[in-house]
């Protein structure tokens, strides 16, 4: 296995044991562990491709850091504007409802949610 595939392989597994829409920076101090000698430039190049080739997506911008995800399936995001954490919200079928009222085609859904998450209200 190429050394370029082992890495990109460390990566796209640091983002699912992450499992909490991590940053490039946070990807970079898990994988570093696993693999000493990796550059911070090897994690975000690889990123960037893995985003552009679908196999994790690139949520956006949130707190000052761009976020990675490895669920690529239909779901929106919810960010608790007190204790800034990020968490998956199911898709409710939303392109499909602007479809059926407006005769459009909706391809891709992009939404994110703010407020305050359960814990922080309590």
């Amino acid at each position: 296995m190429k050394r370029n595939t082992v890495q990109r392989q460390i990566i796209l597994s640091a983002i699912s044991e992450l499992a909490s829409h991590p940053t490039a920076e946070e990807v970079y101090a898990h994988v570093v562990k696993i693999h000493p000698t990796i550059s911070k430039a090897t994690v975000y190049r690889n990123l960037a491709q893995a985003a552009k080739s679908g196999e994790i997506s690139d949520i956006g911008t949130f707190d000052g850091a761009t976020r990675y995800d490895h669920n690529t399936h239909n779901h929106f995001h919810f960010v608790c504007e007190d204790c800034k954490e990020l968490m998956d919200v199911p898709d409710f079928d939303f392109g499909e409802y602007l479809n059926s009222i407006n005769g459009l085609t909706v391809k891709k859904v992009e939404l994110t949610l703010r407020g305050v998450c359960k814990n922080c209200k309590e």
